[in-house]
């Protein structure tokens, strides 16, 4: 198979970036896109969809204690609390604006639902990254996307990224009809909770004709459970599934 489909990884210098808010906008009930902007955003590196970068979040004195990279990996300033970090899309990059947006899904808890959820124009963000990309290749027939809404950002990006004669399908799920978005492409919605469900949806989905490249990104153990339906129950080549786990549930009690 080499030479054809061929992922291609490309790694990046990591650097932190403190960055100022410079728009919030409500896209849906429960998703907020924050505009940041800076300076340091000069030669900011973004080639996959579903790139991720680090953002870091004031601690309760309202300050940034980002830490540094060094040989050995990540350093912490010594005797202060880190700055809380989680793992987010570049949703879109503007470099002639130096703008970069990141799309947050409000849940009620964690350091950045709740950031997100009051951030106005002016405040502050630390971004570092993004690490590394995976860039997959433009020579599939089909391509088959599916998540839920924490993969949105990588999906309305990669639906406006892709040449519009692209063969894709995307399959996503939201908490109500409320939650959908207008995307470049059709989705097919699935609201959680109701039949069908978007693993029914994948399960019985027709294989497409060709060679098909299938992106899963949901809760780290659903992302599993899909990936092993693929390939162990309807046959897709192993190589042609990318099944990522965006977060992870919290145990039952």
């Amino acid at each position: 198979m080499s030479g054809k489909h061929e992922i291609q990884r490309v790694r990046h210098e990591v650097r932190m970036r403190m960055l100022t808010v410079v728009k919030v906008i409500e896209l849906t009930p429960h998703m907020v896109r924050v505009t940041v902007q800076g300076p340091e955003l000069e030669g900011f590196p973004s080639a996959s969809p579903d790139d991720h970068v680090k953002l870091f979040f004031p601690v309760d004195d309202g300050q940034f204690n980002m830490p540094v990279m060094t040989p050995d990996g990540p350093v912490y300033p010594e005797g202060k609390t880190p700055s809380p970090a989680r793992d987010y899309t570049p949703r879109a990059f503007r470099p002639d604006a130096l703008e970069l947006d990141i799309d947050f899904v409000i849940h009620g808890d964690g350091p950045a639902s709740t950031w997100a959820e009051s951030a106005r124009v002016g405040d502050k963000l630390g971004v570092g990254g993004p690490r590394g990309s995976m860039i997959v290749p433009g020579d599939y027939d089909h391509y088959v996307l599916v998540g839920d809404e924490t993969a949105l950002p990588a999906i309305g990006r990669w639906l406006e990224e892709m040449p519009k004669g692209t063969a894709v399908t995307v399959l996503a799920e939201i908490a109500s009809a409320a939650e959908k978005q207008p995307l470049a492409r059709d989705v097919q919605w699935f609201i959680r909770g109701e039949s069908p469900s978007l693993d029914e949806a994948v399960a019985s989905l027709a294989i497409p004709t060709g060679d098909t490249f299938w992106w899963v990104a949901t809760e780290s153990k659903r992302a599993r459970g899909l990936r092993s339906l693929l390939v162990e129950h309807r046959g897709i080549d192993k190589d042609w599934v990318k099944a990522t786990g965006y977060w992870v549930a919290a145990p039952a009690l």
